[in-house]
């Protein structure tokens, strides 16, 4: 997600750095731009993060407690 969020970030400051349009720019420019990157990584990045739990057999966390004399 931050390899498509960054660069729509950053288009988005220089576009409001440079040019200071209107909010209704940002919206037509970056919006979709935040959308393009953003949204279709998505199923694949979840995808993978299931898939490795599984492969290194993921458990649920448990906590360690020392026995106290």
């Amino acid at each position: 997600m931050m390899f498509g969020c960054i660069p729509s970030t950053i288009f988005a400051v220089w576009l409001q750095i440079n040019f200071e349009p209107p909010f209704w720019v940002h919206f037509l420019t970056t919006a979709p731009f935040m959308a393009l990157t953003c949204i279709p990584p998505l199923r694949p990045v979840k995808g993978w993060l299931v898939a490795s739990q599984y492969f290194h057999k993921a458990e649920q966390g448990k906590l360690a407690r020392r026995d106290m004399p």
